[in-house]
């Protein structure tokens, strides 16, 4: 039972307060026959459900540990997907239940409806080759109802492009701006001294040469003189998309 299931079971005197007690440290509890001990009680904290790393883990360890967390929630997310992994989980799940973000390698897991729409979240990237990171922020977004739109390859090379998707996203009231670039990271800079909302900076490891994947992209945005900028690690699409979706959640 999810946590608002046994609330109200209370509430209506089907469950008492000791034996709600108990089923909500059994909830607590979830192991996946000695790979992966799952932090089921994150959804209540977060707003947002563990995140199943795909990357690293064999498409068995993957779908059993899907199965476990889509048998308590009806929820999953995965992240990081390849091949292998989307061909076990394909045989694994009915096709209903299967939703898929080729762009962002994430798999999401769901018989649930689609959560209200709430929030308002702009996802911009300096180049084309940064979609993918920030398809896993949208991925993120769109399972916590949080409405969001993107602005894609509007970086500083052709800076004009930026100014004209700034004008967008301040006629459009957006709560939060998630901006991702990889080289030398500057539009994320510009961006926050731009605007008077909080931006999430992504660098990617795009690039090449003294860049280092993503290096010197992660220390531009660090350094940033502009305010108001927080920066998550590289390519962590996933890491922006769940702030952004705590920010919204507590604003709104």
């Amino acid at each position: 039972m999810t946590i608002d299931e046994i609330l109200k079971k209370v509430s209506t005197g089907e469950l008492t307060p000791a034996n709600a007690k108990k089923q909500i440290q059994l909830n607590s509890i979830s192991e996946v026959k000695n790979i992966a001990k799952l932090d089921t009680g994150r959804t209540h904290r977060k707003g947002v459900p563990e995140i199943i790393l795909a990357e690293g883990k064999s498409p068995d360890q993957v779908v059993k540990i899907s199965k476990k967390m889509f048998s308590t929630s009806g929820h999953v997310i995965i992240s990081r997907t390849n091949k292998s992994h989307l061909a076990a989980l394909s045989k694994s799940f009915p096709k209903k239940h299967i939703r898929k973000n080729t762009l962002a390698n994430t798999v999401v897991l769901s018989k649930k409806k689609k959560k209200p729409i709430h929030g308002n979240v702009a996802i911009i990237t300096a180049g084309t080759a940064d979609i993918p990171v920030a398809e896993e922020a949208k991925v993120i977004l769109d399972e916590v109802g949080c409405r969001n739109t993107t602005y894609y390859d509007v970086g500083v090379a052709g800076i004009h492009r930026l100014f004209s998707s700034l004008s967008s996203v301040i006629q459009d009231d957006v709560d939060v701006i998630i901006a991702v670039a990889g080289r030398e990271g500057a539009m994320a800079s510009i961006i926050a001294g731009l605007v008077d909302i909080p931006v999430i900076g992504v660098p990617t490891s795009i690039g090449y040469g003294y860049g280092d994947k993503g290096t010197a992209a992660l220390m531009s945005m660090l350094q940033s003189c502009a305010l108001g900028i927080a920066t998550v690690n590289i390519d962590s699409g996933i890491a922006a998309g769940v702030l952004a979706s705590i920010i919204v959640q507590k604003i709104n």
